[in-house]
C-alpha cells in the first residue's frame, strides 16, 4: 500500500473521531482485526495505528489496547466545548444552585427601556469613572489597592491574556511561563507568534533561578504566571518566594503578566503589591459569577497602560456594554462578594469530598481550590486513564494539556471539581477511586 493510501485510511478514522462516531475512550479493534475488516495487510494496519498515535488521536500500550484519546487535539479551545460526558471534571466554572436567583435580584430593573438604552450603547475600553472606581474597590485586597486610572476592560479573561501578551512581547519574542500552566496561553501565544519558555517549578511555584537561567540563555520579554491557586497545581506562592521572584524580575526589567482568576478563593494580595511598576494584573468575573457573564479586568502599571489600551483596541477585545453594566452593578451592590463567600465554602466542601474518595493516592490539592492534581499509580498512563474515565462517562484533563514542553508531562491528570452537582461529583470521585486500583485486561495493540 502506498503512503497516500495508508494516510487516507488514517484520515478516515480521524474523521470518525472528529464527527463523534468514535468517542473518547472507545477501543479500536486489535490490529489484526482492523486489517481483516479493512482488507489490508497487518503491517499496513500497524502503519495506520502508528499515524493515529502520532497525531495524538489514540493512545495505547502493549498488552492494554488502543483507545480514542481523551484529548483529541481539535485545538485547545475544545476544552470549553460540551464533550458529551455525563459528569464534567474537565471544565472549571463553578455554579451554585442559588446563584441565578441572586443574579436576577441584582439585575432587576435592567430590562427597563431607559436602563437598556444606556447598557446597550457602545462602551469604551476604559468604561466610566464609576465603573473603574467600583472595580478598583472590589479587586483591592491586602496591601494592594489599584487606582481607577489603571483599569482597562475586555470581554473575558482570555482576551486579557491576549491583550497583555501582545502589548509586552513582540512577535518572535519569548515569554517565560510555568512549566505546567493554563492551557489557553499556548494557543494565544501561537497566534501571536510568541515562544513560550517553560520555567522549572518546585512546591512553592516558579523558581527565580529558572527565570534567570532562561533569560541568560535567550532574552525573555515578559513572564506569565499564576502566583495564587495556580492552574493546574493549585499551589499558592508563599511570601518569601514572592519577594525573591520580584527581586529577580525587577533586576532583569521583566514585566510580569499576573493571572489572578482564581485568587478570589484566597486572601493573598497579587505580586503587584510588591512590584506595582512591573506587574500587569489580570482578572475576570467568569469564575466568580458565571461564564455567561464574563468581564475581563486589566490593571496596568501607568507606564504600560497606553500599550495595553492599543492592544485591546487592535484586537477588538472591548467588553460589551450590557455585560459591563451588569457586572459593575453586581460588584457594586455586593452580589459578587456574596457569591465569592459562598463559593469559598463550596470549594472547601468539594475538596473534602475528594480527599475522602482519593485517600491513599498521590494528590496535590489546596483546600481553597476548585481543582486538584492527581498523580497516577504506575500501572496507569495519563492519556489511558482519561480514556478509561471517558468510558465511564467522566471527563478529565490529561497532564499533556498543561505541559508547555512536549514530552515533559508528568503522569497525572487534573480534576476540576466545580461544575458537577454534589451528587454527580460524589459519584464520579467514587468511580475514579475504584478505577485507580484496577488493572484492566485490554486487548493487545500488537
Amino acid at each position: 500500500m502506498s503512503k497516500f493510501e495508508y494516510l487516507k485510511l488514517a484520515d478516515t478514522v480521524a474523521v470518525e473521531i472528529a464527527s463523534g462516531t468514535l468517542k473518547p475512550g472507545d477501543r479500536l479493534p486489535p490490529q489484526r482485526s482492523f486489517a481483516y475488516q479493512r482488507k489490508i495487510a497487518v503491517s499496513t494496519a500497524s502503519r495506520v495505528y502508528t499515524e493515529l498515535l502520532r497525531r495524538g488521536l489514540v493512545v495505547g500500550e502493549v498488552g492494554r489496547g488502543t483507545f480514542v484519546s481523551g484529548e483529541t487535539r481539535r485545538g485547545v479551545s475544545s476544552l470549553t466545548e460540551p464533550r458529551g460526558q455525563r459528569i464534567d471534571l474537565e471544565v472549571n466554572y463553578p455554579l451554585l444552585p442559588t446563584q441565578s436567583a441572586m443574579i436576577a435580584r441584582s439585575l432587576e430593573g435592567l430590562e427597563r427601556p431607559e436602563a437598556l438604552d444606556v447598557a446597550l450603547r457602545q462602551t469604551s475600553i476604559t468604561g466610566t469613572l464609576a465603573a473603574r472606581n467600583i472595580s478598583a474597590e472590589f479587586l483591592a485586597r491586602g496591601d494592594w489597592s489599584p487606582g481607577a486610572d489603571q483599569f482597562v476592560f475586555t470581554a473575558n479573561g482570555r482576551q486579557c491574556i491576549a491583550a497583555a501578551l501582545a502589548a509586552v512581547v513582540p512577535s518572535g519574542g519569548r515569554c517565560g511561563v510555568e512549566a505546567l500552566t493554563y492551557p489557553f496561553i499556548k494557543d494565544i501565544a501561537a497566534r501571536l507568534g510568541v515562544t513560550l519558555v517553560p520555567l522549572a517549578m518546585d512546591e512553592e511555584g516558579v523558581r527565580p533561578d529558572a527565570i534567570q537561567k532562561a533569560h541568560r540563555e535567550a532574552h525573555l520579554s515578559a513572564l506569565y504566571i499564576q502566583p495564587t491557586i495556580q492552574n493546574p497545581l493549585g499551589m499558592t506562592m508563599p511570601p518569601a518566594r514572592r519577594a525573591d521572584l520580584v527581586r529577580v524580575v525587577e533586576k532583569l526589567g521583566l514585566p510580569v503578566i499576573e493571572d489572578t482568576v482564581y485568587s478570589f478563593l484566597g486572601d493573598d494580595a497579587p505580586l503587584a503589591a510588591l512590584a506595582p511598576d512591573s506587574c500587569i494584573v489580570l482578572d475576570s468575573l467568569s469564575k466568580k459569577v458565571a461564564p455567561g457573564l464574563a468581564i475581563g479586568f486589566i490593571v496596568s502599571p501607568p507606564r504600560l497602560r497606553e500599550r495595553i489600551m492599543a492592544s485591546v483596541r487592535s484586537g477588538g477585545w472591548t467588553a460589551s456594554g450590557f455585560a459591563l453594566t451588569a457586572g459593575i452593578r453586581m460588584m457594586g451592590d455586593g452580589t459578587v462578594s456574596e457569591l465569592v463567600r459562598l463559593k469559598r465554602i463550596d470549594a472547601a466542601r468539594r475538596q473534602q469530598m475528594a480527599a475522602k474518595h482519593l485517600a491513599g493516592f498521590e494528590v496535590q490539592a489546596n483546600i481553597q481550590s476548585y481543582h486538584l492534581w492527581l498523580t497516577l499509580p504506575p500501572h496507569w498512563r495519563s492519556q489511558t486513564f482519561v480514556a478509561a474515565a471517558a468510558r465511564r462517562d467522566i471527563a478529565l484533563t490529561p497532564s499533556t494539556t498543561f505541559a508547555v514542553a512536549p514530552g515533559h508531562a508528568p503522569n497525572a491528570v487534573r480534576l476540576a471539581l466545580g461544575a458537577p452537582s454534589s451528587e454527580q461529583l460524589d459519584s464520579a470521585l467514587r468511580t475514579l477511586g475504584g478505577l485507580l486500583t484496577e488493572k484492566e485486561d485490554f486487548d493487545t495493540t500488537e
